[in-house]
């Protein structure tokens, strides 16, 4: 055998080690103190991979990994200015409050006027009322408000909160009840013949016989009747409907003298909601809903 033969076997494993070793060298290094030592660039990634799925599967409910969607509802409760607190609901992707108003303040702590008879309607100013000669009426239905304090600057409803506009009560109403028309053609009309029975409370404490609530939606309605805006002949402000019909506040105008304002209307022995328009110096409740 020729004896140059393992000197060449030598030589040629030697510059094999030695490639080797460069090739290593020039490889990306994966930086991860947990890594298993001696395992190939592959292996290591492949390692890393493992790793971040079981990271996502212990810190995310699914996978892959998103973040958590956040409440509707943050709270179950709201609080005003006043110290009165308000139980919340989510329906659909909105939170709103689940009682009237009662609120005697705007967030700036200037009071909203309380009117008497003889004021009220008589002036394009922000007023709340109760529902004459009812003894515990607000607190159980919250105050009677006219547009003007509704729509305040200072701002009427918790802090994070608003008075709705009329598309956000299309909103509410189309949730509830997904074949409801908001495609309107006059100010007044039906908008739903069902929802309005899901947004009233059941039974007939807060409203008249034959009640059609059913309270589905948990918007928990009240009827706390209205104060009209008339003055002149008529008293001043009289009130109706206790029980029989809830008026509700939107902020949006309607008519271009800018008199009038929407607001929903639900009646007692109807499971329908009707969109209308009134005067601006009417008074009507306000439910709150969620920035």
């Amino acid at each position: 055998m020729n004896r140059k033969q393992p000197l060449i076997w030598v030589s040629l494993f030697f510059t094999f080690f030695l490639i080797q070793v460069t090739l290593e060298a020039q490889e990306p290094v994966i930086l991860d103190s947990k890594m298993k030592p001696g395992i190939s660039n592959d292996m290591r990634i492949e390692e890393l991979k493992v790793r971040w799925k079981k990271a996502a599967l212990e810190n995310c409910p699914g996978v892959p990994c998103v973040p958590p969607v956040p409440p509707v509802c943050p709270t179950s409760t709201v609080t005003d200015i006043d110290g009165n607190i308000y139980n919340t609901v989510a329906i659909g992707t909105q939170c709103w409050t689940k009682e009237n108003l009662k609120v005697t303040k705007y967030n700036n702590n200037d009071i909203i006027p309380d009117s008497s008879n003889s004021t009220w309607g008589t002036s394009a100013i922000g007023a709340r009322t109760d529902y004459v000669g009812v003894s515990g009426y607000v607190g159980t239905y919250g105050y009677l408000y006219n547009w003007y304090a509704a729509t305040d600057s200072r701002g009427i409803c918790p802090s994070g909160w608003h008075v709705p506009t009329d598309s956000e009560w299309n909103k509410l109403v189309k949730f509830i009840d997904s074949g409801a028309d908001t495609s309107y053609t006059t100010s007044t009309q039906t908008q739903s013949t069902t929802a309005g029975g899901e947004m009233k409370t059941a039974g007939t404490n807060y409203w008249n016989f034959p009640s059609t609530g059913t309270n589905a939606s948990g918007f928990s309605a009240k009827g706390g009747g209205f104060r009209r805006s008339q003055v002149g002949n008529v008293l001043h402000g009289m009130v109706g409907n206790l029980n029989i019909n809830g008026f509700f506040w939107s902020t949006t105008t309607y008519d271009l003298n800018n008199q009038e304002a929407l607001f929903r209307l639900l009646i007692f022995a109807w499971d329908g909601v009707d969109r209308t328009r009134t005067e601006k110096r009417y008074g009507a409740s306000i439910r709150c809903v969620k920035d």
